[in-house]
């Protein structure tokens, strides 16, 4: 379907071809070189790709007794929507695992299809088993209650300097986790898709014998 427009090219068509690589070097091409986070943010439950609709959240650290503690991720969780990534800017705090198997559970209900945490995340194994696709900086078998809470829900946050904001189209994988903003999205979608498959020529020229260096002058895919 190297034919279709971008209006045409479905969440499900890019979770077939896309991956955090290809879309980085469409942002790359427009002039956004700073969509990456430049940290480690691995996949701890299951490979492939995660790509949906940013759903943020945004966290501080507690020293206090919280009076109404996990008020505004579950408002968060359950106001997700279907195609939703939760993103939680925790500033790369390990303080707490913020994020595990029952928010996972409810999350899933709502449509979301996966989360990506600045921060810890537990219940490793029982979101493994799930398969509900979670990328974080690491684990802490701690409980969030009076250490962490979310201060503010589907507004612009960072990671490593990098903005999601609600909306954005967010693509993740072992490589690495890279946003598109909106106001981008329809030209980077059209490059990402037009690499994909122009990827996919030079790769079978290679593979019949093509030199690299012929195959960079003909095609000019690398």
């Amino acid at each position: 379907m190297t034919n279709a427009t971008p209006d045409t090219i479905s969440l499900d068509m890019m979770r077939e071809c896309f991956y955090s690589a290809v879309v980085c070097d469409a942002l790359d091409a427009h002039g956004f070189r700073r969509q990456s986070p430049r940290v480690a943010l691995p996949p701890w439950t299951v490979d492939g790709v995660l790509i949906g609709r940013c759903k943020t959240t945004l966290w501080a650290d507690m020293f206090h007794e919280d009076p109404e503690p996990y008020a505004l991720e579950l408002k968060a969780v359950d106001s997700c929507q279907p195609d939703d990534v939760l993103i939680a800017a925790a500033g790369g705090s390990v303080q707490s695992g913020i994020w595990g198997e029952l928010l996972s559970t409810a999350a899933r209900n709502t449509g979301c299809v996966g989360s990506i945490v600045d921060g810890a995340v537990r219940d490793v194994q029982k979101m493994r088993a799930m398969q509900f696709p979670v990328f974080a900086r690491g684990t802490c078998i701690y409980d969030s209650q009076h250490r962490q809470r979310v201060i503010d829900v589907d507004v612009p946050v960072e990671i490593d300097g990098v903005k999601f904001s609600p909306g954005d189209l967010v693509v993740a994988d072992v490589d690495g986790v890279v946003v598109v903003p909106q106001e981008i999205e329809t030209e980077v979608v059209r490059s990402a898709w037009e690499k994909v498959h122009a990827e996919n020529i030079t790769r079978d020229a290679i593979k019949d014998g093509m030199k690299a260096t012929e195959a960079w002058e003909k095609y000019g895919v690398l």
